[in-house]
Order: structure tokens, then C-alpha cells, then sequence
């Protein structure tokens, strides 16, 4: 767990607490004005650049298309021109699938057909929305009462690159274990059929709490998973299960099968094994939620945490009433006009130096709102401004908080 600072407002959510942190980012639990418990990952400042935040802007306006699915964390809202982007995604109570395998053991071979089945219906959303997860593990997919639901969707698919690859000018994002080779290769414009891999892995360690290949080293396990000769391992992997999960985790991606032909034969395989879909999943439900009862209840704001949204939902009527400047946000299209976003700035303006924003009553060691200072425009829009300046980014890319 990183040691730095815990942040105290990122965007308009304050922060409560770091849920996590990894290779591109961490992600903290946090609180909108009305209290709505939000997951809020901000991306490392290492990890981008001016490609990547034009590239973020752009998949993040695409996020907010994705819908007939519940299985994938609501997107809520980013900021890709932040000094250090972020995005919110909705908070979902329950556990990691890795922590129900290790605290219970593996699960039956229904029910992991029906997390397959279940799993891929949200990836379909997620294509259908044309992005990619690229980060698929048991660690990001959640049991809640609602059945499985994937998670950290984002930092993978809007972030064109990271360290840790196998060459320098490769683009590897996500777990080596859980990735595709040619992920794991560096390839920057991976397919749907990465996902379905890493849907592959998911079900392999849901049912046998291990991964396609394990070394004591990244570069180990990535030199494994780019051999065509060396084959997954998928020991304890019952019998039932070995045909899908083995076409599912194919060397050549056009060898894997759609997410819709993984759905059909997870159904089919609950079927034979007497159970169908519905009750499969509502047996999956009841078998990974008992244990874990506590964690699937939406967290509350306490009553420090009470008196700084007080205080910042201030803060943000004030600072909606202080503009910054004239600098307008491109309408589609080009042309000022009745959708225009002129007006509807990248980041809240800030408010003049003489209003005080009193500190709010704060339990001891939690941050307290900041108070803006005055004397320049919000950081995301000089950003914003100087990226699509440099770039030439058209105004199809503009970014507006509606």
C-alpha cells in the first residue's frame, strides 16, 4: 500500500480513504456533494503524457456511452486534462473474487460457468462501446449481492501506456499473468480478444486459485506467456470446464472464441451439469456473499466527513460563481450555437482570494477541504488548452462536465 499523502479532494468528491494502489494509479474512496460514496482513481503522474491524455479524453467521453449491462462499474465522470487525471467510477460493495477463492477455495464448475457466462455479457457492453479492459483479474471483479461485477474500468483502457513492458517502446497494460501475448508483446492496439483471454484467466483461478503461468518474476511469467510452446497451466481445472477456458486462453487471438460464443457455452455446460443459468447464478450469489455480508453494504459518510462536504458543496457554489477568463470550449462541430460547451468549463473556476471557506470540523488526521487560491486558471484547462494547442486537437476531443 502506498505511503504518500492521502489527498483531500480530488475533483469535486473529497476522499476518505485509499481503497488501493498499483502500477498505474490508486484509487480512493471518496464522496460527492450528496454523499454518494464514489471510486475515485487517480493516475500516476508518470504514466502520462500529452497521447495519452488526448487518447483519456477521448475514451473517456466513449465511457460514458456503455450501458445494458450491470456487470461493469458505472463511469461517472474524469478529468483527463487534470494536472494528475482522474476518474470516478460508482463504488460497488462487496469482495474481490481473489478474496473469496483464497478465503473459501475454489469454486464448483457451475458456478464458475455462470461467472463466465455473466462476466462476458458486461465485457459485451464494454465492446460495444468500442474500448477494451486490457486489466482483467480476479482482484477486479467483484462478488456483491448483485452477482459479479468488473471493476477498474479505466486506468487499462485509457491509459495508452506503462512501464514494466518487455521493450521500451512497447505499451503494456494490465497483469503479465492475467494478459494475452500479444499484450504482453507491447502490442498498443490489442484486440476484444484480449478481454476474452483475460475472462479466461478469471474463470482459471476462479476454479483451480491459480493463473495460466506464475514465475518469481515479471519477466519470467511474461517469457512463458509469449512461447507458443509453453501451454497454460490448468491443473485442477475440472474436466467439464477444460474445452472453454481452453480456447478462451488460444495463443493466437482470431483462435479465441467471441464473447458471445463463451456465454452460449457456459450456458450449455451448466445445463449438462443440472442447474440452469438463473439458478446457477443465484447459487453463485449465495455462495460467495454469506462470508463476506458486511462488506456489501455501501459505506456512510461519518459526521466529520458530514461537515466537509458542507463546507465544499460552499466551495463549489462559490467557485461556479467566480469565471476565469474567456476561454471557450470548442462546440461540436466547431461553431458556438444553442449545444454549445462554451461556458462549460474543464475545471470549476476558482473563487477571488477575499472569500473564506471555513474549515470544517474534521476527525484527527483527516483533510480538510482546501481553499483555492487565486491568480490562475484551474490547472486542467492551461493544460487542456496547451495540449490541443501543441496537438491540434480537434474539437471533437472537447471535454465538458454535463
Amino acid at each position: 500500500m502506498s505511503s504518500a499523502p492521502l489527498p483531500s479532494r480530488i475533483g469535486p468528491y473529497l476522499v476518505e480513504r485509499r481503497l488501493g494502489a498499483g502500477g498505474m494509479g490508486e484509487v480512493y474512496l471518496a464522496y460527492s456533494v450528496a454523499g454518494e460514496p464514489v471510486a475515485v482513481k487517480v493516475i500516476r503522474p508518470d504514466r502520462t503524457d500529452p497521447h495519452t491524455r488526448a487518447r483519456f479524453e477521448r475514451e473517456a467521453a466513449i465511457a460514458r456511452t456503455i450501458s445494458g449491462t450491470g456487470r461493469v462499474a458505472r463511469f461517472i465522470e474524469a478529468d483527463p486534462f487534470a494536472e494528475q487525471p482522474w476518474l470516478a467510477m460508482d463504488y460497488v460493495p462487496g469482495c474481490p473474487l481473489s478474496d473469496v477463492v483464497r478465503g473459501q477455495g475454489p469454486l464448483s464448475a457451475p458456478l464458475v460457468a455462470s461467472l463466465g457466462a455473466l462476466l462476458a455479457e458486461g465485457l459485451a457492453a464494454v465492446h460495444a462501446a468500442e474500448l477494451v479492459h486490457r486489466d482483467l483479474k480476479a482482484q477486479n471483479v467483484i462478488l456483491s449481492d448483485f452477482g459479479p461485477v468488473i471493476i477498474d474500468f479505466g486506468l487499462g483502457a485509457f491509459v495508452g501506456g506503462s512501464k514494466g513492458t518487455l521493450t521500451q517502446a512497447g505499451a503494456v497494460i494490465g497483469t503479465v499473468r492475467c494478459m494475452p501475448p500479444e499484450q504482453a508483446l507491447g502490442e498498443t492496439d490489442v484486440t476484444q480478444a484480449a478481454d476474452v483471454y483475460g475472462l479466461g484467466t478469471v474463470l482459471l483461478y476462479a476454479a483451480t486459485e491459480h493463473y495460466p503461468y506464475d514465475g518469481a518474476r515479471w519477466e519470467a511469467v511474461a517469457a512463458q506467456v509469449v512461447n507458443p510452446d509453453v501451454g497454460p497451466d490448468l491443473s485442477g481445472l475440472p474436466g467439464e470446464l477444460v474445452p472453454v477456458v481452453t480456447a478462451m486462453l488460444a495463443h493466437k487471438a482470431e483462435d479465441r472464441p467471441s464473447l458471445e460464443e463463451v456465454t452460449r457455452q457456459c450456458a450449455d455446460l451448466m445445463r449438462r451439469l443440472g442447474t440452469s443459468p438463473a439458478r446457477a447464478r443465484r447459487a453463485l450469489i449465495q455462495e460467495t456473499t454469506a462470508k463476506g455480508r458486511s462488506a456489501m453494504v455501501l459505506p456512510q459518510p461519518d459526521g466529520p466527513m458530514l461537515d466537509r462536504l458542507d463546507s465544499l458543496e460552499k466551495l463549489l457554489r462559490e467557485e461556479s460563481a467566480f469565471p476565469v477568463g474567456n476561454v471557450p470550449v470548442p462546440a461540436p462541430g466547431g461553431e458556438d450555437g444553442p449545444d454549445s460547451q462554451a461556458g462549460s468549463d474543464i475545471a470549476s473556476p476558482l473563487p477571488p482570494a477575499s472569500v473564506q471557506v471555513p474549515e470544517p470540523a474534521r476527525a484527527s488526521g483527516s483533510p480538510a477541504v482546501p481553499a483555492p487560491q487565486r491568480g490562475r486558471p484551474p490547472a486542467s484547462r492551461r493544460v487542456a488548452e496547451e495540449l490541443r494547442e501543441r496537438y491540434a486537437v480537434g474539437p471533437a476531443l472537447a471535454w465538458s462536465k454535463r
